[in-house]
């Protein structure tokens, strides 16, 4: 058995593969979380050094700005 059609097998299946993968869902950002310039409740956290913070603690003379990030490797 040569390598061509073999080779030809692969990339048939692998397009066929691709051409049926579906398109990842859409996700409504607008119904996540608090929303620009809604207020939030207050809440506390530990950081990775053990010290406490709040969101009374995060404020500044403008207010704060929160940022929430999900890394993979958590």
């Amino acid at each position: 058995m040569t390598i061509r059609p073999l080779l030809a097998a692969a990339l048939a299946t692998t397009a066929i593969t691709l051409a049926s993968a579906q398109a990842p869902a859409v996700v409504e950002t607008s119904k996540l979380g608090p929303q620009v310039g809604a207020t939030v409740t207050s809440f506390s956290g530990v950081d990775q050094f053990g010290k406490s913070h709040t969101l009374a603690s995060a404020m500044g003379p403008k207010g704060a700005m929160l940022v929430f990030f999900r890394s993979a490797d958590w």
